[in-house]
């Protein structure tokens, strides 16, 4: 890592983010389409009420997992931008540079593209006639006016949209549970053999599952901005992430209680095949409007915490070192206004599911190596204070890893060529770094 000292117009503002914002942006950055449009996919593999619910059971505690050992990590290093800060330490600072590359170039503004999009797309479920494209550009932009802003209307603005969200999804929940359903289906374990979760149908689902599920590491990317990192960072985490645990277990067992199986098999609009067997005929334009206000906080989650990357890259870095200027209000505007830029571009040009297919490989890879770091640290440097200790250590972390590593195989299995091509977007990271510490030496 090229050191910086950094200069006043690159101090960040003393830190000042709560435990209700910080748990806010890990909710928010959870709950995204993700929920809403992947069971038609698992029920043509399980046919068990059981099963599916212990499917998202299943994912929820491996994303548990990974917060117990993100927390240690990140109130240990205190310092925002998540894995770049962690592999950094970890590794060293080519492998953190690898890592930031990837999430301040499109790690998060793909994510960012993909919500805008599926905002204009459920906006066309109450007026068939709406732009998705011009609205999923709106919506980007007003997002990032907000961030803009910074300060406490920033934060107000993700705890307020994140609790109107909550209370559309808990009202939807609880409308769906009071209705008389459809054809029954089993919740009980005997009507499940446990023989299929070693199934290719359980696994496949699982990675479906665990994309709807990202985002449980949130916080870790704001740590420097935090109040009291050390308290606020590990329950953010766990309380963001069991909330969102208890909300997909239930809006899945709703989906599963009013809708048969046939009508969802195969399907990628579930929640809205859903809302009309709950409303009736006018239920799908209810559930495309909870989806559409639900998507706003999630832009703005990852509005914030991508962002907080390319800043302290730049921090870091000479050749970056533009990204990390702050206006006097203290909001990183370029930083800010380069992550709107690249996801205005993938939008307009279409290629964020592309992209997405890509990065997603390295993505995962990130989070496998930052929790494999946090074991190598315990090894190496068990001096090292660690304010907050992975609960359940060595199980934990071990079970994220197996996990992972099962998803990693099953990608470079199912998606050979987009695995590759995200290889070689870490590669070129790596490029970039080498290319850096040449600039800096001069």
């Amino acid at each position: 890592m090229t050191d910086v000292a950094p200069g006043p117009s690159t101090e960040r503002p003393a830190p000042s983010v709560t435990t209700p914002a910080a748990t806010a942006l890990v909710v928010a950055d959870m709950i995204g389409v993700g929920v809403f449009t992947s069971l038609g996919f698992q029920v043509t593999d399980i046919q068990s009420g059981f099963g599916l619910l212990l499917l998202w059971g299943v994912g929820g505690l491996v994303a548990l997992c990974g917060a117990f050992s993100y927390a240690e990590l990140a109130t240990m290093f205190p310092r925002s931008s998540g894995e770049y800060n962690f592999l950094t330490r970890a590794y060293g600072p080519a492998l953190g540079f690898m890592a930031g590359w990837l999430s301040a170039t499109v790690g998060f503004a793909a994510p960012v593209a993909l919500a805008a999009m599926a905002f204009g797309q459920y906006a066309k479920a109450f007026h068939p006639a709406a732009p998705a494209v011009p609205l999923g550009l709106a919506v980007i932009w007003v997002v990032t006016a907000i961030r803009l802003t910074g300060g406490r209307f920033g934060a107000a603005f993700q705890i307020g949209s994140t609790l109107l969200k909550l209370v559309l999804i808990v009202a939807f929940i609880g409308a769906g549970l009071a209705s008389k359903g459809g054809p029954a289906i089993s919740f009980s374990p005997r009507a499940f053999d446990p023989a299929q979760v070693f199934t290719a149908g359980f696994a496949v689902s699982l990675v479906f599952v665990m994309y709807a599920y990202s985002g449980w590491n949130a916080a870790t990317y704001i740590a420097g901005d935090l109040a009291d990192p050390h308290s606020t960072l590990p329950r953010a985490l766990f309380l963001g992430t069991s909330l969102v645990i208890v909300l997909y277990v239930a809006l899945n067992a709703v989906f599963l209680h009013t809708t048969p199986l046939p009508a969802l098999a195969g399907q990628i609009d579930v929640a809205m095949i859903s809302g009309r067997h709950v409303f009736g005929a006018e239920g799908g334009r209810l559930a495309g409007a909870v989806i559409c206000v639900g998507l706003i906080p999630t832009i703005g989650a990852m509005m914030w915490i991508g962002p907080s990357v390319t800043v302290t890259m730049g921090e870091d870095v000479r050749l970056l070192r533009v990204f990390a200027r702050r206006t006097r209000g203290g909001v990183p505007a370029r930083a800010i206004l380069l992550q709107c830029g690249v996801a205005s571009l993938l939008l307009l040009t279409q290629s964020y599911e592309a992209v997405l297919e890509f990065i997603q490989f390295s993505l995962i890879l990130c989070s496998f190596l930052a929790v494999l770091g946090l074991i190598k640290l315990r090894i190496t440097r068990p001096d090292l204070p660690r304010p907050y200790r992975a609960w359940g250590y060595p199980v934990t972390p071990i079970l994220f890893l197996g996990v992972t590593a099962f998803m990693l195989v099953h990608l470079v299995t199912a998606r050979p060529m987009q695995s590759l091509g995200g290889l070689a977007v870490m590669l070129l990271g790596l490029a970039l770094y080498g290319i850096a510490r040449v600039y800096a030496r001069r």
